[in-house]
């Protein structure tokens, strides 16, 4: 196992981190590699990751992933404490919940969380997150505390990722990304507000549904070519952690190409040429990359799942692209993406196969 620095926390961290979703009890179909583990299979298979030498284990407050956080409390009992370092989260946006979320968490765990984050930090939150008395200011109260040692912020918008880089109170950021999925890496990569964060990525296997087409080395290797701290992997048991941790000390493997990346997953279905760079901004407030994510999701594998989530607006955001004549979104798409005739596409294939 290699390790990196997380920023400047002064934490070096396994290249690879431990993602406890699948360890959770209950029923979460849409989950990729979902294993309904007790908590002494969870516990084994969180000790086969540390003795293959991860030190980075992430998780969120119960309920938000089941009882995973319970059992991490559990595995990092049996080991010394400074060996291991928790990564948590909570969403809330206010600096009391987020106080309060901070002392569950801790109760939860039997220690002390490392880092915790604001999770999912999205636009109708993001004043509330960052004002006076938000949810950053509860964290960094509790960072004073000794409640915890950094503060964290978790999103899948690249514009508030890049608003926490540029504010000190944030000492890590939690970004998503993959092999196909790498518009926002790239921009981090680019960017020097981000050069002075740790930062964590997720989806590295894009819901589970890349492995499929790429090995796991492979995808891995192509979030770690960005300056990132650590690639958060969902494990559930102990093969994904092998596949994940053991991945020796040759030569790493050429990251394909965007191109070589969509003519693989071309022999299956029409890829639509998005990175989800987030650069275009559509007047009526639609996100177009988050409608191309579930197009794709749904040809992936996560079919009913991908269709009720577009379900919930693709009506109305086909019926605005017909309507606008400005159509920003095709000069700001660096791939000269038809985004409007795309959305049209995406919004047949929905009223086709919803129900079937």
């Amino acid at each position: 196992m290699r390790y990196r620095k997380l920023g400047c926390t002064g934490l070096m961290v396994s290249e690879v981190g431990f993602g406890t979703i699948p360890l959770l009890k209950g029923s979460v179909p849409v989950l990729p590699g979902y294993y309904n583990l007790s908590d002494e299979e969870a516990v084994a298979v969180m000790n086969h990751a540390f003795f293959l030498g991860c030190n980075l284990y992430d998780t969120a407050i119960v309920p938000e992933y089941g009882d995973a956080e319970l059992k991490l409390g559990k595995f990092v009992s049996g080991h010394k404490r400074e060996s291991i370092i928790i990564s948590d989260k909570a969403r809330f946006y206010d600096g009391n919940g987020m106080y309060m979320a901070v002392l569950e968490s801790r109760k939860n765990l039997g220690t002390w969380p490392d880092i915790y984050f604001v999770h999912q930090a999205d636009r109708d939150h993001e004043e509330e997150i960052f004002k006076k008395g938000g949810a950053l200011d509860g964290l960094c109260q509790l960072k004073e505390e000794g409640c915890i040692r950094f503060v964290g912020l978790a999103s899948h918008y690249y514009d508030i990722l890049l608003r926490g880089a540029k504010d000190f109170r944030v000492d890590v950021l939690q970004a998503s990304g993959n092999l196909l999925e790498r518009g926002m890496l790239e921009r981090i990569g680019r960017e020097p507000a981000f050069e002075k964060k740790g930062i964590f990525i997720n989806k590295v296997y894009a819901a589970g549904l890349l492995p499929r087409f790429f090995s796991a080395e492979t995808l891995i290797q192509a979030v770690l070519s960005y300056p990132v701290s650590s690639a958060l992997i969902g494990i559930g048991t102990a093969w994904q952690a092998d596949a994940a941790f053991c991945r020796g000390a040759s030569p790493e493997p050429p990251v394909p190409g965007f191109g070589q990346v969509l003519s693989v997953l071309e022999k299956e279905f029409a890829p639509i040429p998005c990175d989800r760079c987030q650069r275009c901004i559509c007047p009526y407030g639609t996100e177009i990359h988050t409608i191309f994510r579930q197009y794709h999701y749904y040809f992936l594998g996560k079919d009913h799942w991908a269709l009720g989530k577009l379900n919930l607006g693709i009506e109305k955001s086909a019926l605005y692209c017909r309507q606008c004549t400005d159509m920003p979104c095709l000069f700001m798409c660096p791939k000269g993406i038809r985004i409007p005739d795309e959305i049209q596409r995406v919004a047949v294939l929905v009223e086709t196969h919803l129900g079937d």
